[in-house]
């Protein structure tokens, strides 16, 4: 049989308002009081309803998170943070991915699972104000990343053009001054590679050093085979950098990659700098110097949006909130010490 509050204030010798002040950790419990109920409940196994917890509020207990690509490391780093952070509050985490679709961003949106979830966590690519705005479910929403959409929805996100210019003022700093951007984008300017972009022409300029167009490479993607290709196609054109600024770490992979096999030593003749901070940057033979986001606080302050939607119920939200963010330098751009 299942156990309850009854059983544990039994054993214990104190009441179930006791046994549920320990259970939720409200303070007005005495520390003897305390250790008592505790040791009850780990003898006799006891472990909270959850779900009759949530139901008794009228939710599902359940909150989902929509990612572009769950394979690319930092959007995995970030479900893992973001499902710590809503356990913390006793949610459960519902992950999906939408492969960065407009299409499947809109039905993600939509509300597709409305009647499974109590919020939902979004990251687009493609999706536009518009699909947005035409938005009728009432599921909480807390859109994370760059787009701007200046809608009634909390919105989380760091800053990247000032991310940008602090990996482009550290190369500058380490005596670079033909500093290569890999992974421009032209179809949007308020996505995160052309912010990043702004950023790295800005710090150039202010700097006073040249930021020539044949210095930034396209991209079709955001992975290793990009980064490698673009490194591939910079060199190929007879422009050779001192520094590349990668749009993100994968790119940066593999702009790395090809430097070895053409023969160029990072950092000696090429510095490189990534951004997100993903686990296997630290790892390499040349471990790499990255803007490093706070993903635990963005997975905080997005799960703390959604109970705050949940809490104030037809209030809305509107909400830019910016998490912080930091340079991490590493080999990369230092070489072995």
């Amino acid at each position: 049989m299942r156990v309850g509050l009854k059983d544990v204030a039994e054993r214990a010798g104190v009441s179930i308002k006791t046994v549920s002040n320990v259970v939720h950790n409200h303070p007005h419990v005495t520390p003897a009081t305390r250790a008592r109920v505790q040791a009850a409940i780990d003898e006799l196994g006891y472990r909270p309803n959850l779900m009759a917890r949530h139901l008794r509020k009228g939710r599902t207990g359940i909150i989902a998170l929509a990612v572009p690509e769950l394979g690319n490391p930092y959007f995995a780093e970030l479900a893992g943070a973001v499902v710590d952070a809503a356990a913390d509050h006793e949610f459960t985490v519902l992950l999906d991915h939408t492969r960065g679709e407009r299409e499947q961003e809109v039905l993600v949106s939509q509300g597709f699972r409305a009647n499974m979830i109590d919020g939902l966590i979004l990251s687009p690519l493609e999706l536009e104000a518009e699909d947005l705005r035409s938005r009728t479910d009432d599921v909480p929403l807390v859109l994370l990343g760059e787009r701007e959409y200046d809608l009634p929805y909390d919105h989380i996100a760091i800053d990247n053009v000032a991310a940008a210019r602090s990996a482009v003022r550290h190369l500058l700093g380490r005596g670079r001054s033909r500093i290569a951007y890999l992974g421009a984008r032209t179809d949007s300017a308020n996505r995160p590679a052309q912010l990043r972009l702004v950023g790295w022409r800005e710090e150039l300029t202010a700097a006073g050093v040249p930021a020539p167009d044949d210095l930034v490479v396209p991209v079709g993607g955001w992975d290793r085979d990009e980064g490698a290709r673009a490194m591939a196609r910079l060199l190929d054109s007879g422009t050779r950098p001192d520094a590349v600024f990668a749009y993100n770490d994968l790119v940066a992979i593999g702009a790395m990659r090809v430097l070895h096999e053409r023969g160029l030593r990072v950092p000696w003749d090429v510095a490189v700098v990534g951004f997100d901070d993903i686990e296997e940057g630290r790892f390499g033979a040349v471990t790499l110097t990255t803007i490093s986001p706070d993903k635990q606080a963005i997975a905080r302050m997005a799960v703390a949006s959604l109970l705050r939607s949940l809490s104030a119920g037809d209030e809305p939200g509107g909400r830019e909130l910016t998490a912080d963010y930091r340079l991490v330098e590493r080999e990369s751009t230092l070489g072995r010490r």
